[in-house]
């Protein structure tokens, strides 16, 4: 076999450049973003990957501005973990039908007051202060961030310092992890804000199922009927978790 023909590429199909007329650098360019970010939300599965014509050539299209648009705004006006806007947009995407995400807007109108639902422009706090309260490294905040568990933003006073901040929704998590810190899980035996992530996972995929099982199963009631149950609900669910994980750990310990 000829070498040089072996090398080369699979022919790739042509692009409709009508459809998907924009280079990374146009998405750049309309978003304010750098390419790095841009890539980073392409490899975090958050913006779906563009119509390749080549190994480092792509072209995409109205959809991949709106999306990188409406991560950006999640991420730093919302304050949504990256990790939480991931599997928003799955479940978005691919968990339910049209009339099912009708369904659930409705009852969700009716759910975030019970809930107390994030508001459009969240409360902020102080991230270095919040750390040094509580006893944190500035390596477990970025930690956090990094791995999606936690939002993190640049905000700017009056005078025009700016000071990091997160979400006063998300503090609780920082607040959390310090108490595993203060009990003894510190990083010179191990433990990182990683180990959270395991949580993490399982009870984002926990939540999806449960989601879908409701929008299923509930989508035959009316939005009110349907939110009154959750509401109701939530506590029982809740209440079965924690004492679910306190009988799986016993039942460990009477196996060895």
């Amino acid at each position: 076999m000829d070498v040089a023909l072996a090398s080369k590429e699979p022919t790739r199909p042509a692009v409709d450049r009508e459809a998907y007329p924009y280079r990374m650098k146009d998405l750049c360019e309309r978003t304010g973003l750098p390419r790095q970010v841009v890539h980073f939300y392409i490899q975090q599965g958050l913006v779906p990957e563009g119509h390749k014509t080549g190994r480092n050539m792509a072209y995409y299209g109205e959809e991949h501005l709106a999306r990188i648009l409406l991560v950006r705004k999640l991420q730093h006006e919302r304050f949504l973990p990256l990790r939480a806007i991931k599997a928003l947009l799955e479940e978005r995407d691919e968990a339910f039908s049209p009339a099912q995400r009708r369904f659930v807007h409705e009852v969700k109108a009716r759910l975030s007051r019970a809930l107390g639902a994030r508001a459009d422009k969240p409360t902020t706090a102080d991230a270095n202060e919040l750390i040094q309260k509580l006893g944190l490294a500035r390596k477990d905040l970025e930690d956090m961030v990094h791995l999606g568990l936690i939002a993190a933003a640049e905000e700017h006073d009056a005078s025009g310092r700016a000071r990091l901040v997160v979400a006063s929704d998300d503090t609780w998590i920082l607040e959390t992890f310090a108490e595993f810190r203060r009990i003894g899980f510190t990083e010179t035996i191990g433990f990182s804000a990683r180990d959270i992530v395991m949580y993490e996972e399982a009870m984002s995929a926990l939540f999806a199922r449960e989601a879908k099982l409701l929008a299923d199963r509930l989508s035959s009631l009316s939005p009110e009927q349907a939110a009154t149950m959750v509401e109701r609900a939530l506590p029982v669910i809740n209440a079965f978790l924690v004492r679910y994980h306190d009988a799986l750990a016993r039942n460990f310990l009477a196996t060895l």
